[in-house]
């Protein structure tokens, strides 16, 4: 993986303008009372990351578990698509930690906003683990560009696969505990103010490949709320030739279509 990514800071999705489609689960232990109002933008946009980032560390694993050991022009496509996942979920986290978490304490009330505190804490904790293990990630993937041995290939799959396990539990806890109570409490103005400050430093290429993975495997629902999410130019840029480019970066990587 590359230290330095040219590129301009940008949204890492474009902000759904209405909830991900799906039931919520039942509020925590400590927090009951928060009844999740069906409208949160904030929960929406988690559930898309959260997808996105679960689904390509499992693809990065597998594709890995067959690559040539030895071909350059191949470990680099493997290589740079994992930097760009790891920078999504770094940036993501980096989001939550400074920005989403302390809007959600602000709204929570009373002694639902203690508990809601102590969520928080082991949240913080075992996201600290996971960007650890993504910087692993990027220590063996350029130890995999260095050496080009097998040995060297199947730790960085191995170390993908272990993330993912990690980012899969630990995003289904936050999925189950946090999100309602974003449902709950953030409203339109605070999730607004949130979103400005999300951004993670993106070429045009890699801004075009993250719209597409946000959109793969999406429901009808959350593709029409990223849609809408664009500028009128870039929603426009999209279907006449961003979707289509999107598709052949799919291809040129995983030797096959995107699901969708």
């Amino acid at each position: 993986m590359t230290a330095v990514h040219a590129g301009t800071a940008t949204s890492v999705l474009p902000v759904p303008r209405a909830p991900a489609d799906g039931p919520v689960g039942p509020a925590p232990s400590g927090l009951a009372g928060t009844v999740p109002v069906p409208g949160g933008r904030a929960a929406a946009y988690q559930r898309v990351l959260h997808r996105l980032v679960r689904r390509e560390l499992r693809l990065l694993a597998e594709l890995l578990s067959w690559a040539p050991p030895a071909e350059p022009g191949r470990t680099r496509a493997l290589t740079q698509h994992a930097d760009l996942v790891s920078r999504l979920l770094l940036a993501h986290h980096r989001l939550e930690r400074e920005a989403l978490w302390p809007a959600l304490l602000d709204a929570v009330p009373g002694r639902a906003g203690t508990a809601l505190h102590d969520a928080i804490a082991d949240w913080t904790t075992r996201a600290a683990g996971i960007d650890s293990a993504v910087r692993g990630l990027a220590t063996a993937a350029r130890q995999w560009e260095v050496t080009g041995t097998a040995a060297a290939r199947d730790a960085l799959a191995g170390a993908c696969l272990r993330l993912a396990g990690a980012v899969e539990a630990h995003t289904a806890d936050e999925e189950r505990v946090l999100l309602p109570l974003l449902d709950a409490h953030l409203d339109a103005a605070r999730w607004s103010a949130v979103a400005a400050t999300a951004s993670c430093r993106l070429t045009r290429r890699e801004r075009r490949l993250v719209l597409g993975l946000a959109l793969e495997d999406s429901c009808a629902g959350d593709r029409a709320r990223l849609l809408d999410g664009l500028s009128r130019r870039r929603r426009w840029a999209w279907r006449l030739v961003g979707a289509g480019r999107y598709r052949a970066a799919v291809v040129r990587l995983r030797g096959e279509p995107p699901a969708a």
